[in-house]
């Protein structure tokens, strides 16, 4: 199976929840934090960006800048610190508590001798999961610095869609067994699911 590392976008206000820390909320006994970073055990680094509390030994752990800049901010942190010969990074949301390492490997099967810049999972309406993929490091810098550079220089608040917009991506059904790996939660009732399928 192809080397990767791994990119755990953790920096959300949590709105929906009153502002708390979402990747600490327990599911299945578990933070949703480290259910992710459980279904990515054999990723070289782990990165986790945002205020990620405790985490397991070996993980690195940083912050996008500005604090708060959103997800493509973070994922501009946590891309910066890969290892240059690093070609391919799973970019994932922190708050994925149905996530496997059978899921993942899934995505980076589908990607592994293709010609796109990435692969992600999608919804039963055909949305793409775009924080639940794996990409091309090498496409993914490129299409940061496209978006700093269309943005005055700045990639605080840019939305995930535009940063990958010009990039060609393979889209994944769930043909699993299980429930569907890229449930985020972003709602006390989105938790209380995750347990029901986690029991």
């Amino acid at each position: 199976m192809t080397a990767y590392a791994a990119v755990l976008l953790a920096g959300g206000a949590a709105r929906r929840m009153g502002g708390v820390d979402k990747p600490a909320r327990p599911v299945g006994g578990q933070p949703m934090l480290h259910r992710v970073l459980a279904a990515v055990a054999r990723a070289e680094p782990r990165i986790v960006v945002g205020a990620a509390g405790a985490v397991p030994p070996g993980v690195r752990v940083t912050r996008e800048e500005p604090p708060g800049g959103g997800p493509v901010a973070a994922t501009r942190a946590g891309i910066a610190l890969l290892d240059p010969a690093t070609t391919t990074v799973a970019l994932l949301a922190a708050d994925l508590p149905l996530l496997t390492a059978g899921a993942v490997d899934d995505l980076l099967r589908q990607l592994a001798g293709s010609a796109v810049d990435g692969a992600c999972y999608v919804d039963g309406d055909g949305r793409r999961q775009q924080l639940c993929g794996v990409w091309r490091v090498a496409a993914l810098r490129a299409a940061l610095d496209r978006l700093a550079a269309q943005r005055g220089g700045t990639l605080d608040g840019a939305p995930v869609r535009a940063l990958l917009a010009r990039l060609t991506v393979r889209e994944v059904a769930w043909s699993g067994s299980g429930p569907p790996p890229w449930f985020d939660c972003d709602t006390d009732e989105d938790v209380r699911r995750a347990e029901e399928w986690t029991r």
